[in-house]
């Protein structure tokens, strides 16, 4: 493994499932498609996990699906229809599961508005793929994305509400990891405060982005 489009899995193959369900209703309109990047907050969660070369990406859609379907660019995504997206996060993992690669042996699973998920996490969390479950414990708590293996899918099917994975993580029924990474927990965007300080970082690196070019 090296860079992001790292992944060398050889027979073991690692699917991802993006949740992008949500109504989105603290922030009062679709997240998916705040602008970002010059695109949406979506397009720029999916591009960062496109760049993992994973053998598979899966977004579930529920909230704003038939808007995100006109406005992201899901190339090279499986798309899901989350019917009880508001019943809580499960359920779209319920639904992204029916979709995953019968060859594949587990998967990450990410948040679609949380775009700035670094490659390092990802190849840190993939040398723990023995495990049947493995969460990321950044510098100031745990975090997505997570690792379920196969063995964990049936469990995953019967979970119900927004935080059943980590009641399933600290269950004790299945073997779980903790891996260590020395970066803070990703932004994400659940209000209009958080994602004025997602802009404020993305503003602060294009800032030092272009005063070290400058120094050239």
């Amino acid at each position: 493994m090296g860079e992001a489009g790292f992944v060398e899995t050889g027979d073991f193959r690692v699917a991802a499932v993006v949740l992008a369900a949500g109504s989105s209703r603290r922030l009062g309109e679709p997240k998916q498609l705040l602008p970002f990047r010059g695109a949406t907050l979506l397009d720029a969660t999916l591009d960062r996990v496109r760049s993992f070369g994973l053998s598979q990406t899966i977004v579930a859609l529920g909230g704003a699906a038939p808007e995100v379907r006109e406005t992201v660019d899901l190339t090279g995504c499986c798309v899901v229809d989350s019917v009880h997206h508001t019943e809580g996060c499960s359920s779209s993992i319920v639904a992204a599961l029916a979709a995953i690669d019968a060859a594949a042996d587990g998967f990450l699973l990410f948040l679609g508005d949380q775009p700035d998920v670094a490659s390092s996490t990802v190849e840190a969390l993939l040398t723990a793929t023995a495990t049947e479950i493995a969460v990321v414990g950044y510098r100031n708590g745990a975090g997505h994305p997570f690792w379920f293996a196969r063995s964990v899918f049936d469990a995953l099917r019967g979970l119900h509400g927004d935080k059943a994975v980590w009641k399933l993580l600290e269950s004790g029924l299945f073997e779980s990891a903790t891996v260590a990474v020395d970066a803070d927990v990703p932004l994400d965007v659940d209000t209009r405060d958080d994602y004025d300080r997602l802009l404020a970082a993305e503003a602060s690196r294009s800032e030092i982005s272009w005063h070290a070019d400058d120094r050239r």
